[in-house]
């Protein structure tokens, strides 16, 4: 059987070096995207008089029948065709005739190939917002239930000072929802169409890209043919605002991880997204979570490979890019799966509150209280930070915390120490007192609540 490009040919490669060179195999995921951008370009050719009529319709036809088939997963692909553009091409001439070869008219696998990653980021990069958007609304929703659960706030994996746990799944949102924005700006790019660009020069006919485009859902047209059909900085951009987002899940991750070990106790995971094991009768593992901490690596490097591929390839189109779908797809099936577990996993999650708050009272996370109540005195901070880890060294020494010290010693530390000292030590009061702009006293970590309700409920 000939290729459809095989005039200039006079043999043929073996099987396995077709095979070898196929992208047949993953890029039929594709498929739909190919259909959509063949149906914008023949109507455009009727619209611009280079298809008949009669023609238009029959490939217009054809395409159909190929869609509803597709949809249905009844089509058959073939190596020997390469790709999904020359398979859907000579299953369309097998569908409606000989005129199906028409439809390649003014374009070339080259744009045709960029239209559909457009195409099919441009509709996944808005379920990514979707996702993104519910897991920002499940987090506000928990944040809103654990406003007064006091929780150890942490440097160095060392216990720092205490803080609303809110307030801690607010920091969450915060991150989340700057990954929404590096999204929703790299819209701008994946919104542009490269159809119609030919394979690097463009076309002698007379066409109407800013129509496709239009058929299509775009805003705009690639400016340059040549940065049409070469340019994958916008998967670029996607892999690098996914390897961003899959960070700080996995962040996320592994504390979920630490909290709900036996050492902290300060969640447990609801049983759908924990697994036991096949030894010890007693285990209850984070897979769930440790799953989504792993799979981080592999989106970054998708994003590694992808760079690595372009940074040798000169203008324009060149085989190398065949490398940049493979990754791509696995990237968005992977942050899907991902958001829509985490999502579910802190939803479900047991809050140990009382655990929580007895760690804040069995740690020397109040002794910023005690210098920032001596500065407050008039005491210099410098000075306060001294006399307060002096009293601390006192305290490891005699195996007793900052609650546990009597008046008398207090006083002996500094005269400036009054009996209202022990209400200011307590978890509860040095959380509440912290009510500078973005800390986590009870009023600020309220309002930020009302905030990010106010701006979800927008989007």
């Amino acid at each position: 059987m000939n290729k459809l490009w095989g005039g200039r040919f006079t043999k043929r490669p073996e099987q396995w070096i077709d095979e070898f060179g196929a992208s047949i195999e993953f890029d039929q995921q594709l498929v739909e995207e190919d259909i959509e951008g063949s149906l914008a370009h023949v109507k455009m050719l009727q619209k611009c008089a280079i298809l008949s009529e009669s023609d238009a319709k029959q490939i217009i036809d054809g395409l159909h029948v190929l869609l509803e088939k597709a949809k249905k997963k009844e089509l058959s692909f073939s190596a020997e065709y390469e790709d999904i553009h020359l398979n859907l091409e000579k299953l369309l001439i097998d569908e409606i005739g000989p005129v199906g070869g028409k439809l390649h008219t003014g374009r070339s696998r080259n744009d045709q190939v960029a239209t559909d990653m457009h195409l099919y980021l441009k509709k996944h990069v808005n379920v990514i917002l979707s996702l993104l958007h519910e897991l920002e609304h499940v987090l506000v929703t928990k944040a809103e239930q654990h406003v007064e659960t006091i929780f150890p706030g942490y440097t160095h994996l060392q216990r720092a000072q205490p803080v609303s746990f809110a307030h801690h799944l607010l920091a969450y949102v915060a991150m989340f929802k700057r990954d929404a924005q590096r999204y929703e700006e790299s819209l701008k790019r994946i919104d542009l169409s490269p159809l119609g660009s030919g394979a690097l020069a463009g076309t002698t006919f007379p066409i109407d890209r800013q129509y496709s485009a239009q058929l299509l859902g775009f805003h705009g047209i690639y400016e340059n043919s040549m940065d049409a059909v070469s340019d994958r900085d916008f998967i670029i951009e996607f892999l690098s605002n996914s390897s961003i987002l899959m960070m700080h899940l996995s962040r996320f991750c592994e504390e979920l991880i630490i909290w709900s070990s036996h050492e902290f106790q300060f969640i447990e995971m609801d049983d759908t997204y924990a697994t036991g094991s096949s030894i010890m009768p007693q285990k209850k593992n984070p897979d769930m979570a440790e799953l989504i901490r792993g799979k981080t690596g592999r989106v970054y490097g998708h994003l590694f490979s992808l760079l690595t591929v372009l940074k040798g390839t000169p203008l324009t189109y060149n085989k190398d890019l065949q490398e940049d779908k493979e990754g791509m797809f696995d990237t968005v099936t992977t942050i899907e799966g991902c958001l829509t577990i985490f999502a579910g996993m802190i939803e479900t999650m047991t809050v140990k509150t009382d655990v929580m708050e007895k760690a804040t009272q069995q740690d020397f996370s109040n002794a910023t209280e005690l210098a920032d109540y001596l500065a407050a005195k008039g005491m210099p901070f410098r000075e306060a930070h001294e006399i307060v880890g002096k009293v601390v060294l006192t305290c490891i020494q005699k195996g007793i915390y900052l609650m546990d010290l009597s008046f008398d010693q207090y006083k002996e530390a500094s005269h400036l120490f009054e009996e209202d000292i022990y209400e200011v030590l307590h978890p509860k009061t040095a959380v509440n007192r912290r009510n500078s702009a973005g800390g986590t006293g009870f009023e600020q970590v309220k309002m930020a609540i009302q905030k990010e309700k106010q701006r979800l409920n927008d989007v």
